[in-house]
């Protein structure tokens, strides 16, 4: 397809010029001037004439030399109108003197071919229908190209512009829902781990103390977290992340601050730990997180079951709790599941979750597991 490249790798403007060139064989041999001194130069003269104009399109300048060559072997003027056109089409007015020149040629020939004396009428017709009329059109289609390509240049202009708005836009409101986040929740989990650690101090007994203590340190734990998403809401730059083994690691302290809300909490780990990306890594937290959340609103006080397997190349995360028909009455945003499973999917995973038939609910998360190095 490289030649194409002469048409625009359009077929259609090919079979066009084939075409052209084809009508001026078949015009030029049917015309010829009876006339022309040079009668054994014609036909080579027509066939170099209308074969040239296959490079029209890629060199319009030396074709159109080739036609006033070839006009003195008496071919018709035809190939040379068709030149004139493309040099016009191609190069605009920058070459209006060579044109000038060739249509001086042209206006020489016309004279030679007309009946003595010449009539200057016909002279003037011919001269413009066949080089005025073409440069005419040529230097049209020339401008008519620019000014497409003017504003092809301004709408893509105006597209930068209108995305550049946008990321204005987004980045404005990511800042303003920082603020509020920054303004209600945080200031509420700070009220909620100031009011845990005035009660640690004077707890009546050990155990609510234990509950104080474990109150406080989840509060402090979620203002952390909630200030890495206020940097990456301000800043637009990505948080700094623990390395996936990490956060897999910590999921032992997740269970441990759940457990000591009085929850009973199982938890399997393979040994050792499989090294993850940072995202499969933060995936794998948040889905037990999430099902912890969970299993403690809607089915409080039941045994959990929390396993983490490697098997054929894929980490499996399965959570399991019985079901049961009390409920904390706490009230949720209805987004756990969903979020939950957009979580996995960014992370190249499948989650499954649903009552399994024997009254126990779950959550299994499944995750294809590459080295740290590829994930790179």
């Amino acid at each position: 397809m490289r030649w194409l490249t002469w048409w625009d790798g359009r077929v259609a403007l090919l079979a066009l010029d084939v075409a052209v060139a084809a009508a001026v064989i078949v015009v030029s041999l049917a015309g010829g001037d009876p006339r022309d001194p040079h009668p054994a130069l014609y036909v080579p003269a027509v066939l170099v004439s209308a074969l040239v104009l296959l490079a029209r399109r890629r060199w319009p300048f030396p074709v159109l030399l080739v036609a006033v060559g070839c006009l003195f072997a008496g071919v018709t003027l035809l190939p040379l109108t068709i030149a004139l056109y493309s040099v016009a089409a191609r190069h605009g007015v920058s070459v209006l003197t060579g044109v000038a020149m060739v249509v001086t040629v042209l206006g020489g020939r016309v004279l030679r071919v007309v009946s003595e004396p010449a009539d200057l009428l016909t002279v003037v017709v011919v001269l413009g229908v066949f080089s005025v009329g073409p440069v005419l059109a040529g230097l049209w289609m020339h401008q008519r190209a620019r000014l497409l390509a003017v504003l092809r240049e301004r709408a893509d202009e105006a597209e930068r512009t209108r995305t550049l708005l946008a990321d204005q836009a987004v980045f404005a409101e990511r800042r303003r829902i920082a603020r509020e986040m920054h303004d209600v929740v945080a200031h509420r989990v700070t009220a909620v781990a100031l009011q845990a650690g005035a009660l640690s101090l004077r707890a009546p007994d050990e155990a609510t103390e234990r509950t104080a203590e474990t109150i406080r340190a989840v509060s402090a734990t979620a203002l952390e977290e909630l200030r890495g998403i206020l940097q990456v809401l301000r800043d637009d730059v990505p948080a700094a992340a623990s390395p996936g083994a990490g956060l897999l690691a910590s999921l032992e302290d997740l269970v441990e601050e759940v457990a000591a809300t009085g929850a009973r909490v199982e938890l399997e780990l393979p040994d050792p730990l499989p090294a993850v990306p940072d995202p499969l890594g933060r995936a794998v937290y948040r889905v037990v997180q999430e099902s912890l959340t969970n299993a403690g609103k809607h089915a409080p006080h039941a045994a959990v079951d929390v396993r983490l397997a490697t098997e054929g190349g894929r980490l499996a995360v399965e959570v399991t709790n019985r079901l049961t028909p009390h409920h904390t009455g706490v009230p949720g945003a209805g987004y756990g599941l969903v979020g939950m499973r957009e979580r996995v999917e960014l992370a190249g995973g499948e989650l499954r979750t649903g009552p399994t038939g024997d009254g126990r609910f779950r959550v299994l998360a499944e995750f294809p597991v590459f080295p740290v190095e590829e994930a790179k």
